[in-house]
Order: structure tokens, then C-alpha cells, then sequence
């Protein structure tokens, strides 16, 4: 018997199996924190395959261990369990979603199915001496899963000396491997500003304080920050996403309220970002008579890959598709991943996975309707994940005083 999602058992699982839990994961997607019946059926597998598996690490977490001979050394390998709130519009898709308004639109069902193909493939063929731990994360969507789990204690509970992940990625052709060292990942801080004025009547401007004109000259002025700021050589973006007022057609408005978020990969421009933000926004309201509050929050840390775990990652890379398909210095992005988290507390590397580029199907961007994991790669993730065991167990064990 072969195991599946609903009936796990120990016995070896071809390929075919993996991608039947892919597809069980995308049918059932469950938005942050709210991922039970998908811990559920990791946990079973898990279990089944011989693991020690703990529940609710950091609300819906699982982490499961996966010991072997007398090795010192522990590499951690991490999976995002998450969907996205979002209709998914796949009709002729048989594993299509089942819970209206979710979906795993960026592959998260992907990247479960291979790191459990991973604790089969290690589980059932060894070939290390060590500990592995199996991270199943939640809430990687709002970059506040990570940060769950390390107040949960994770990293005492179950301790790593390195930690390793990857993302599917659109864009990049079908199997090919990318990463590099240093910041590959931007960090995410979003912003609320709230200008407080004096509304009244449209035609009597003269009596008023316009939160609107303000509202539009801080939007302008912000982006001043990454020009004329910032270090030209450091990458940034500072976006307003929202504007929003409490006027009406023949009102001007008391209050407007503007949110939206900035990237980078450097906590001192982080930081820069945030108060000139504060200065600019304090300074305009004051020259028209008016007040604001900016709620400035820290979403998603920058992933910052450590050169030693990008050069295991990619020579596991190159062992499981060749050399000609390994991209060792592939460009940052400015997109964000809770994985970068971990990168504070532990060395480690995060890479991608190419989805499908051009007209193959893997090439739907994520967080699109009709996007789709494709189902190539997960076999080839899998590999990637026992190899990056095996080739780090002995170095860590080495390396230990």
C-alpha cells in the first residue's frame, strides 16, 4: 500500500504519491494560522514514516526529527504550509480548490510535497549521520509564522546549526536551481499614516486645513526618500498603496489616511526608510497646520544567505540536475519571504526553483488565479533536500569543537 494523504503507511512512495499529497494540499488550501487539516496530514505521514513529530509549534507548526547513527550535527530543511486569500480560477483543473476564496497561488503545496518526499527519501535510504529536522511553517503570507514558531521556542526546543529552504519561482525555466550569496530577498515594512485636518464645506477652502492637498504632497514627497536619501548603490522602494479619506462630493475631508509599504535588504536602510519617513510626514502636516500619526511595522526581515550554505546548496544542486542548470549568482528580488527570519538566528541559504519560463505552463506569475506548481519539480526538490543532508552533516560534525 502506498501512502497518500488520507492513508499513510511505511513503505516506499514513487513519485507519482508525492505529487498526489501536491494536489491533496491544493484542493484543501488554509490561509494562515488557520492550517489544521493541513498539519493534519503532515503529522500523519510524518509519523507513519517512522519521525518524531511535534504539533503546534507556533500555532499550526509541525516539526518533525529524523535521527541516524551517532552524528553531533543538525540541519534544519523548511517547508511554508500557507494558501492565499484569493479565487482561484482553474475550472478544467481536477485538483482545483475546494474552499471558495483560497488557493495556494504561490506553491506552497509545492514545497510541502517535497520536503516530505525529502523524510521519505532520507527515512526509508539514510546515506547520513545526523539529525535532520523537518520545519512545516505557517502564516509564511504575512510574515508572521516564522516569528510564531521562534517564540515558541523552536530553536530550544528542537536546536539546528543550520537551516535550509527554497521557492518555487515563475520566471525561471522548469528545474533549474538559483541562489547567492548574501541578500537575495527584501525585507517588507508597511506604513499607515494618518493626517489629521479640518474638513468643512468645498466652497469655502479658506476655513479649512486640507488633509487631501497634504495627503497628496507627502505621497510625492516620499518618494524623495529612495532618490535623494538613500545610498544610490543600496536597492529600496517605498510604494503608497492606499489612499482614503472621510470626505464626500461637496465635503473636504478631516481625515486621510495613506498605507503602504517599503523594501530593501539592509537594516540601516531600514531604518533610514523609516525616519525619514517620520520627518517628512511631521514636517508637511506642521508648514499647513496639521497633525499626523505614522504606525511604521516590521513585517518580513531581508533573506540574507550565508556563503557556506550557499555552497552546499549548490552542490546539492548541481547533484540532483547537473551544472548546467545551477544559477550561482542569481539577481536579488525585491519580493519578501518569512524564511529570512530564520537567517537571523541560523546560518543557512535560501534558493529558487525555476517553475517554468516563457510559454511553459509553470510560467503564471505567482499570486495570480490561474497559477498552478508544477509538478515536475517536485521529485527534483525532494533530492535536493536529502542531498544538502547529506553533504552538510559530516562538514557540521567536523566543524564542532
Amino acid at each position: 500500500m502506498n501512502p497518500t494523504p488520507d492513508s499513510p503507511a511505511t513503505e516506499p512512495a514513487p513519485e507519482a504519491d508525492w505529487v498526489r499529497w501536491r494536489h491533496d494540499f491544493h484542493r484543501f488550501p488554509e490561509t494562515g494560522f488557520d492550517e489544521h487539516r493541513t498539519a493534519e496530514r503532515i503529522a500523519q505521514v510524518l509519523t507513519l514514516l517512522g519521525l518524531e513529530v511535534q504539533r503546534g509549534v507556533g500555532g499550526t507548526g509541525v516539526v518533525a526529527t529524523l535521527r541516524a547513527g551517532s552524528g553531533r550535527g543538525v540541519v534544519g530543511l523548511r517547508a511554508d504550509m500557507d494558501a492565499l486569500a484569493i479565487t482561484e480560477n482553474a475550472p478544467q483543473r481536477a485538483h482545483t480548490s475546494a474552499h471558495p476564496g483560497r488557493m495556494h497561488a504561490c506553491g506552497h503545496d509545492g514545497h510541502m510535497a517535497m520536503l516530505l518526499g525529502a523524510a521519505q527519501l532520507l527515512a526509508e535510504g539514510g546515506g547520513f549521520d545526523g539529525t535532520v529536522r523537518f520545519v512545516f511553517q505557517p502564516a509564511e503570507e504575512h510574515g508572521r509564522g516564522a516569528a510564531a514558531m521562534l517564540a515558541d521556542g523552536l530553536l530550544a526546543r528542537f536546536p539546528m546549526d543550520e537551516i535550509y529552504g527554497l521557492h518555487n519561482m515563475p520566471g525561471i525555466a522548469a528545474g533549474r536551481f538559483a541562489t547567492r550569496v548574501g541578500a537575495i530577498m527584501a525585507s517588507e515594512d508597511n506604513f499607515v499614516i494618518r493626517i489629521h485636518g479640518r474638513g468643512g464645506h468645498a466652497a469655502r477652502p479658506h476655513q479649512l486645513v486640507d488633509p487631501l492637498v497634504i495627503g497628496a504632497e507627502i505621497v510625492l514627497a516620499l518618494q524623495t526618500i529612495v532618490s535623494r536619501s538613500v545610498d544610490p548603490q543600496q536597492p529600496a522602494v517605498v510604494s503608497c498603496t492606499g489612499f482614503h479619506t472621510d470626505g464626500i462630493r461637496n465635503a473636504v475631508p478631516s481625515e486621510v489616511v495613506i498605507s503602504g509599504d517599503t523594501r530593501s535588504y539592509a537594516p540601516e536602510v531600514q531604518a533610514l526608510l523609516e525616519r525619514r519617513m517620520r520627518e517628512l510626514c511631521d514636517g508637511i502636516c506642521r508648514a499647513h497646520g496639521a497633525s499626523c500619526e505614522v504606525e511604521y511595522t516590521h513585517e518580513f526581515a531581508p533573506t540574507v544567505n550565508h556563503a557556506a550554505g550557499v555552497a552546499a546548496a549548490l552542490e546539492a544542486a548541481r547533484r540532483v540536475v547537473g551544472t548546467g542548470r545551477v544559477d550561482a549568482d542569481t539577481p536579488p528580488v525585491m519580493a519578501s519571504e518569512d524564511f529570512g527570519r530564520f537567517l537571523l538566528h541560523l546560518p543557512g541559504a535560501f534558493v529558487f526553483i525555476g517553475n517554468g519560463a516563457g510559454s511553459e505552463p509553470g510560467a503564471t506569475p505567482l499570486h495570480n488565479a490561474g497559477y498552478d506548481f508544477n509538478d515536475a519539480l517536485v521529485p527534483l526538490g525532494a533530492r535536493w533536500f536529502a542531498e544538502l543532508v547529506r553533504l552538510r552533516l559530516p562538514v557540521i560534525a567536523e566543524e564542532r569543537p
